[in-house]
């Protein structure tokens, strides 16, 4: 006769210790050893969206010594993988055009980080990084605060982005026309290369020229590429520190109150300031020959200067209408400039001759430069009041909208169907 087991059966009560001893202990280290595997992957996967806030209260993320380890092992060769830019304000705020351009680079990169600094957070950035937590350099932080010229501040904030962190740099209305991959030819040895140029102008017939001359010679910094902490990119923000403490110095006026033309924007902190940076940095790293900028005149294959790789025209500055620059339909042409976020000449003028305008409208053409040549010349032998009635006839002409009598800059260009210079 069977009996029903009862709780208080030793079979029952033998059976209940078993899986009470045995089987809970294996769940419990199975389970401990699958939440310590899960923990693992999610912080490998997550490494580098871990952020913590910025002591200063902003928008931007204080990155430490981690996720500048873990940057530098995904990327290839060292160059990090990220794409910078710099605007007024945060991309959920663009106008249409400046999303199409940002969105060009994403789309041709999906596996690059994107960013954009602004006017609201760039300081944030500046003490993240060159503050007592960063670089400890509070002379370029207490620098970059006292500087309002726009202009300025943007070219002082790529290089110290650049320096800080490196990637690919590229102004807000520039537009990728191929993926960043292609910045470095196959040939090359992307481990054996520090920064990634392309020539913006090569017209050094013009390097004596009294206005066009200190721009005749120069490489791109719209678009650029560098690994982290290249010297020349602190070398640049330090040079713009004494230029422009100089300046104010001559102006016996704050740094904030500098007033600059054209010129000494160019020369003091953009493309010829970047240039002759570049070529110092190429000769210190060089033994033997001196670099030049005949070095890369009518370049038409890319070379390697001392661990810096420079693209031909075509790279970075097709289509400009000089410089055998060529078009963006080419193969060779990576990006596409569309000028219109470059209204800083507005306020810092270029010279404008009161009769004949300005020279760069002749866009580099040589026949209309010398015409503007003599003209300003022939102006400058007539006597005052020749010279003063010349200066009324023109603004009486361009007030009617009409063609001004004699040499007309405009019409020069038209004639010599050559597009003004933006």
């Amino acid at each position: 006769m069977d009996f029903p087991i009862s709780p208080s059966s030793p079979t029952l009560t033998s059976t209940t210790a078993m899986l009470r001893n045995r089987v809970p202990r294996l769940l419990r280290r199975g389970i401990l050893i699958y939440l310590v595997c899960v923990c693992v992957l999610l912080f490998t996967l997550n490494i580098d969206l871990m952020p913590s806030v910025a002591s200063s209260g902003g928008s931007v993320f204080r990155r430490g010594t981690v996720l500048h380890k873990s940057r530098k092992l995904d990327s290839l060769g060292g160059f990090p993988k990220k794409i910078w830019q710099t605007w007024k304000i945060d991309p959920f705020s663009f106008e249409e055009r400046d999303s199409r351009t940002a969105s060009s680079w994403t789309i041709k990169n999906p596996g690059f980080r994107y960013e954009v600094l602004t006017d609201s957070n760039d300081m944030n950035y500046i003490e993240q990084h060159y503050g007592p937590g960063g670089f400890n350099r509070m002379n370029i932080v207490d620098f970059y605060r006292s500087v309002n010229a726009t202009i300025i501040k943007a070219d002082l904030l790529r290089y110290l982005i650049m320096y800080a962190e490196g990637g690919v740099y590229a102004d807000i209305d520039v537009e990728a026309l191929r993926p960043v991959h292609r910045f470095i030819p196959e040939r090359y040895d992307e481990s054996e290369i520090d920064m990634v140029i392309g020539v913006e102008i090569d017209q050094p017939e013009f390097k004596d020229h009294k206005i066009l001359g200190r721009k005749s010679q120069s490489f791109c910094q719209w678009t650029f590429m560098a690994k982290p902490q290249q010297a020349v990119m602190l070398k640049l923000v330090e040079n713009i520190q004494d230029w422009l403490t100089n300046l104010a110095k001559k102006q016996n006026v704050p740094i904030g109150e500098v007033v600059l033309d054209f010129d000494e924007v160019i020369s003091g902190t953009g493309p010829s300031a970047f240039t002759a940076a570049i070529i110092e940095e190429m000769n210190e790293r060089s033994s033997g020959t001196r670099i030049v900028w005949d070095d890369f005149h009518d370049l038409w294959e890319s070379k390697v200067v001392g661990g810096i790789l420079v693209l031909d025209v075509e790279a970075f500055a097709a289509g400009q209408g000089h410089s055998d620059s060529g078009n963006h339909n080419a193969r060779g042409a990576l990006v596409k400039h569309h000028y219109h976020a470059s209204n800083w000449p507005s306020r810092h003028p270029r010279f404008s001759h009161p009769v004949y305008g300005e020279v760069e409208r002749c866009n580099w053409n040589a026949e209309c430069v010398r015409k503007w040549d003599e003209g300003v010349e022939t102006f400058r032998l007539l006597p005052p009041e020749e010279q003063q009635k010349r200066i009324d006839e023109k603004e009486a002409q361009d007030s009617q909208q009409q063609p001004a009598p004699g040499l007309n800059l405009g019409l020069e260009l038209r004639n010599l169907n050559v597009a003004p210079l933006l």
